[in-house]
């Protein structure tokens, strides 16, 4: 079990890994995406749905230097990055001058409930324990309007490594943690998600495992019957 001190050390050594990475990071991965038709597709659902529900305001929780934010944007939604670490939200308001990014942690987000009509999390949960997704979660749900949808994105597997090196051999000390699609979906379930899609496709190029999409929805609110 990871308690709550364990938790703040967590956050802190994540937030201090992706500080030294943030730089090279942002540089390896522009213009990613055009090589990446399956993740261009599920945003491309992700964003047509939030459209056809009327749209609003879409985060981006973790979203590192901007660049999944700014294709969000490009696709017509209000989006608006939220990253732990400070040297990763400073690239992302470089590099996206025109779009709203802010520092802070989704183990407590500063969001109004009901304020968003989406939320990403797009392989920005792979590095917090088990024991804190079902928080996580929660304020997801809280922060959701009545018909909002969530997409996430992690790595398949059933185990977890510590990242030592990494993003131009920066050190970097953090758990990546590997998750069955059942349970992630299992956890959404917890949280008053419904889940509408389940994508899984086998890894390309460097990677070694295959990656998971699930997209779900907060259920529009019930109505009494007159």
């Amino acid at each position: 079990m990871t308690g709550e001190s364990e938790l703040v050390a967590e956050l802190a050594a994540i937030r201090e890994s992706y500080d030294t990475v943030a730089a090279d990071y942002a540089d390896l991965l522009r213009g990613n995406l055009a090589g990446q038709p399956y993740d261009r597709a599920v945003l491309g659902l992700f964003a047509e749905l939030v459209r056809d529900g009327g749209g609003g305001p879409v985060a981006d929780i973790g979203c590192g230097p901007g660049r999944i934010t700014g294709h969000l944007a490009r696709l017509g939604l209000d989006a608006f990055g939220i990253d732990l670490s400070p040297a990763m939200i400073e690239v992302a308001r470089r590099d996206h001058p025109d779009l709203r990014f802010e520092v802070g942690s989704m183990t407590d987000l500063e969001l109004a409930d009901a304020s968003l009509a989406g939320l990403l999390g797009w392989y920005s949960l792979i590095h917090l324990p088990d024991e804190a997704i079902p928080g996580v979660l929660a304020h997801f749900s809280r922060v959701l309007r009545a018909g909002g949808l969530v997409l996430l994105a992690f790595h398949v597997g059933d185990d977890s490594r510590l990242k030592s090196e990494g993003y131009g051999g920066h050190p970097m000390r953090l758990f990546v943690h590997r998750r069955p699609p059942e349970r992630v979906a299992g956890w959404l379930a917890d949280a008053g998600f419904v889940v509408d899609t389940r994508v899984v496709r086998e890894p390309e190029g460097v990677e070694t495992v295959p990656q998971a999409y699930l997209l779900a929805r907060k259920p529009a609110a019930k109505t009494a019957l007159s």
